[in-house]
């Protein structure tokens, strides 16, 4: 539809158009061809000038006089002719236009093809967004946060208008429309070279699907993250290749899991894959006694699968369980009555987890299950964010947010594409291991959660550090890290991964000598960043840092030193 708004209007406007074109036509030539009779009694006609004139000025209703001679009994009969035939063909034409302006196909090509000048006009690197529920909303805010411009492809007008009134650090253009559509896709800016990726998270597992297709096909090279509520939609994306496949289900009930065996690993992960600058998150650790578990669907299914690989105990409490697929020993029910949950045996449990796709039934479920067992272990799925209020008030130990696990996930793989290989890592080592990390992560992140980057040594990311490895001078990990104007201190960031062609080192030493090529992790404040990247791209600095000598910059010292070195 984009790029229709002048077709359409000619193809409206052709009849009032041509109405009116007829209408000036016709009095014209009834202006030309009535004689009129001059003061001195001699003959007159009117001349194409004159005609159009007299047309000018009266059709719009003005009225200017008898010029340039009184008119005849004959000339005013015809000339009334004249004067209301184009006054009628444009009013027909004005209704008509109120009528295009007011029509809803027409409206939305002007907005369309306003949408495609706004995209165009973004000059950097930027993603599409699909999806402007809860989670596209969360990602919309952290990236345009970040610096990153974004489109957005939403089906629901009224998220699009909310787009519109959001409070963001930049403008980000909104199309409604659906993501299924190439041309919508297109539209947003799928075309462009400076588009970085696709990010679809709808809450319909085809249109994501779709989507990931779409960018497959056409623009093969982009990053596409996709949102799968289904493992059957995860397997058919992973097969033809979606750079990454986000389970928010699947996630939570393999960090649920951690928690329970391994609490400082989950810490690590709560703090590495959070929103920046939210507070650090001290949760209590998951009990290892029995669960209940209300809701045997996609989300329940996932927790059980977890807690049948570590060998956690769980009663499963489902209101259609022959439907549901649930294994023996269940109970019949929702959970939200205290009949359900005492024969769960509710008073001998250690934790419930309401897990149904209602946010009401699980905040009935919390309430009554503290009123039969006040030391029980809560967790609850949180489905909408406006319930964000209740379920704070409900006082959770381990709130569920499937939006808030999917957006930080890709945020965190957009702008931290190593942080999944060095959490993975970090899974193999022991708890002393993860609690020096966790440790090492609160001293440098001042009590929020981190920010976390990638830097790769190249002549784009880290050019001091080759010009310096060029000249012979050896570039350490502590050279980079310390503070450029603190005199000698480190800034709040800890390199967690080192990564290089022939390795991977977590928690690397910061004797390590860098080498170009080097991939390095890292997390810590903005400032850090900022004083890091100050480091990285400001020779005189980093040569200081490393060989403690001070050079006067500027081109005219650069010019000399130069002539000197060259004489």
């Amino acid at each position: 539809m984009t790029g229709t708004v002048f077709p359409i209007i000619l193809r409206r406007m052709r009849g009032p158009l041509l109405a009116v074109i007829f209408a000036y036509a016709v009095a014209m030539v009834v202006l030309m061809s009535i004689p009129g009779v001059t003061p001195d009694g001699e003959p007159w006609r009117m001349t194409f000038l004159d005609a159009f004139y007299f047309l000018a000025y009266t059709a719009p209703t003005i009225g200017f006089g008898e010029i340039p001679y009184p008119y005849t009994q004959a000339q005013r009969l015809g000339f009334t002719v004249a004067i209301y035939l184009p006054v009628i063909s444009w009013f027909y034409a004005l209704v008509t236009i109120i009528g295009l302006v007011q029509d809803p196909f027409f409206r939305q090509a002007v907005t369309e093809a306003r949408f495609q000048r706004q995209v165009r006009r973004i000059s950097e690197p930027f993603w599409i967004v699909c999806g402007f529920g809860d989670t596209g909303a969360l990602l919309v805010r952290s990236l345009t946060e970040r610096g990153f411009p974004v489109t957005v492809v939403d089906k629901d007008p009224r998220r699009i208008e909310e787009l519109a009134t959001r409070d963001l650090r930049m403008f980000v253009p909104g199309l409604y429309g659906d993501a299924n559509a190439t041309a919508n896709l297109t539209a947003a800016g799928l075309g462009q070279p400076n588009c970085r990726g696709v990010l679809s998270v709808t809450g319909e597992d085809h249109t994501n699907l779709h989507v990931a297709i779409t960018v497959r096909l056409l623009r093969p090279s982009l990053r596409v993250l996709c949102r799968a509520d289904h493992r059957a939609t995860a397997a058919n994306m992973a097969s033809f290749g979606t750079d990454h496949i986000v389970d928010p289900f699947e996630t939570f009930a393999d960090r649920l899991a951690l928690a329970i065996n391994s609490p400082e690993m989950h810490r690590v992960f709560e703090w590495l894959s959070g929103m920046p600058n939210t507070p650090l998150v001290e949760r209590p650790q998951p009990p290892k006694g029995r669960w209940l578990v209300c809701g045997y669907g996609r989300f329940g299914k996932a927790v059980c699968r977890q807690f049948d690989r570590i060998g956690a105990e769980y009663t499963i409490i489902e209101q259609a369980p022959e439907r549901a697929g649930a294994p023996e020993g269940n109970v019949r029910g929702k959970g939200t009555e205290a009949v359900t949950l005492r024969e769960a045996g509710v008073e001998s449990a250690a934790a419930v987890l309401a897990g149904t796709g209602d946010d009401a039934d699980n905040l009935s479920i919390v309430m009554t299950s503290r009123d039969l067992n006040p030391d029980l272990f809560l967790a609850a799925r949180e489905n909408q964010l406006a319930n964000k209020p209740l379920f704070k008030a409900a006082r959770l130990q381990l709130p569920v947010e499937p939006s808030y696990i999917i957006a930080t996930r890709m945020l965190s793989l957009i702008t931290a594409p190593l942080l999944p290989e060095f959490l993975r890592i970090a899974r193999g080592f022991d708890r002393s291991w993860h609690a020096r990390l966790t440790e090492r992560i609160r001293e440098v992140s001042g009590g929020v959660v981190p920010d976390i980057w990638t830097l790769e040594i190249n002549e784009e990311e880290g050019p001091t550090v080759v010009d310096l490895r060029r000249s012979g001078h050896e570039v350490r990990l502590r050279h980079i890290v310390t503070d450029p104007h603190g005199g000698g201190e480190r800034v709040n960031a800890l390199v967690l991964l080192l990564v290089r062609p022939d390795g991977v080192v977590p928690l690397p030493d910061l004797e390590v000598v860098v080498e170009p090529r080097d991939r390095l992790l890292l997390c810590g404040t903005e400032d850090a960043h900022a004083q890091m990247n100050w480091t990285l791209f400001h020779r005189n600095t980093l040569r200081f840092l490393v060989t403690g000598e001070q050079r006067p910059d500027g081109l005219v010292w650069r010019w000399l030193a130069h002539r000197r070195n060259t004489a």
